[in-house]
């Protein structure tokens, strides 16, 4: 009996030392797949293969690729060739340094909107690796730049993800852009905006991430005073999210943001602000409070939605004075009142009371197992008649007609009203086919 006493006690002693040795690992058992995403990229981005990352460095090309990879992965399309969107900066020494952007585009559904863009861009480069005398002796070190801007650029990516997961609510389109050489002066976000991009007058917002990984020291917005991104920053500030920035009128830290600036495109600044181990090679990953940049994470997906589907920011105060004035066709954002269909202006009590009501589903795509969800845009008038029905995303060319069939149908709608005159407005609707499945016997 006693032998078999002790049998069990040490069997329990040996299970207790045995989960012992792995109880360090717990910590990563209770990371939010968030954190355990943002940790996986700061380990690659600003690991010491990457050599810290300096413009023109195999580090910065390797860590393009995988910026780039995980675009795709993600859904987004990659815009450039596979090492990206090369660019060269003449050296004091006259020759030539090959930089890159990596930038990636998700598209928007809105019929008037999706041909304009917000920027979401991240730092690419760091300091990269030196040679210093310490005591007379040579030493190497490496700033790896974790913080700096590693932790920007692993938001880039979850926010990305996100946002490429969730593009039917995104009005405009968006662009996630790493941006190379920023380091100097800014070289990519300059050959982006007056090189690579012909649509720059189309870009109505940019975001910048710059230094998002130590959250204990604040959390803060620069928006060079602009009043419209002030008050989206407030608006977004009084929903529920788990962390609120601080607008500061002070610049934080000088970054990518200035060059769209500069291009008079509104832009916003997100980050923690200086910390000690800023530009030195102390700068690595066990710095970062990976806690508190997910709760900024979730705080900046919102603020980017907001930015995607409101009203263009002005970039100077008396620029919203006139906004909207000389348009023909208004977009719903721009509206001092919605178009309503039976006393409502949300455009899915028109799905619920009318689509949804007189909508045929063509026997033969169900016979064939056929379905999906048709994107469907159109105008209602001064008059409130729905014109202009067209397809933007289709499905099947037999439910793609069905759906302009039902929605040209509709009944007048009260149309918009900008400035107290009724006008015409763009909408856009997304029409589902779903085939219910049978049960059983």
């Amino acid at each position: 009996m006693r032998k078999g006493i002790l049998t069990l006690c040490l069997l329990c002693l040996a299970a207790c030392l045995g989960s012992a040795q792995y109880r360090t690992s717990y910590g990563a058992l209770e990371d939010s797949d968030a954190v355990a995403a943002m940790k996986e990229h700061v380990a690659f981005l600003a690991s010491s293969a990457r050599e810290g990352r300096k413009a023109g460095s195999e580090g910065e090309l390797e860590a393009a690729a995988y910026i780039a990879d995980k675009f795709v992965s993600y859904g987004v399309e990659v815009l450039g060739g596979p090492e990206g969107d090369l660019f060269g900066l003449k050296q004091e020494a006259g020759d030539t340094l090959t930089s890159r952007n990596v930038i990636g585009f998700i598209p928007g559904y809105d019929a008037t909107l999706r041909e304009h863009y917000i920027v979401i861009g991240a730092r690419l480069d760091n300091l990269g690796r030196m040679e210093l005398l310490v005591n007379g002796e040579p030493r190497e070190k490496i700033y790896c730049g974790a913080n700096g801007n590693g932790s920007g650029l692993a938001m880039l990516l979850q926010l990305a993800k996100m946002l490429s997961a969730n593009r039917v609510l995104l009005k405009r389109s968006v662009i996630v852009a790493a941006f190379g050489s920023s380091l100097e002066s800014g070289a990519g976000a300059w050959y982006f905006l007056n090189r690579a991009f012909s649509g720059k007058e189309k870009i109505d917002a940019m975001v910048n991430l710059d230094m998002l990984g130590t959250g204990s020291n604040g959390f803060y917005a620069y928006t060079s005073s602009n009043p419209d991104l002030n008050r989206l920053v407030a608006e977004v500030n009084n929903s529920l999210q788990p962390v609120k920035p601080e607008v500061v009128s002070r610049e934080p830290v000088s970054s990518d943001h200035r060059l769209f600036y500069a291009a008079e495109i509104p832009s916003v600044l997100f980050t923690t602000g200086m910390y000690p181990e800023y530009n030195t090679d102390r700068d690595t990953a066990s710095i970062l409070e990976y806690d508190g940049m997910e709760r900024e994470l979730e705080y900046i997906y919102h603020f980017c939605l907001a930015l995607a589907n409101g009203r263009k920011p002005a970039f100077r105060e008396d620029e919203s004075e006139g906004r909207g004035a000389a348009q023909d066709v208004v977009s719903l954002i721009d509206l001092d009142v919605r178009p309503t269909f039976f006393r409502s202006s949300d455009p899915a009590e028109f799905l619920r009371r009318w689509v949804y009501v007189y909508l045929r589903y063509p026997s033969e795509c169900v016979a064939e197992g056929v379905q999906g969800r048709v994107l469907v845009d159109f105008i209602i008038n001064e008059k409130g008649k729905v014109t202009d029905v067209k397809v933007s995303r289709s499905v099947d060319p037999r439910l793609d007609a069905e759906a302009v069939r039902v929605v040209s149908s509709s009944p007048d709608w009260k149309p918009g009203l900008l400035r107290g005159k009724k006008v015409k407005t763009a909408m856009s609707v997304w029409v589902e086919f779903r085939l219910e499945k049978r049960k059983k016997r």
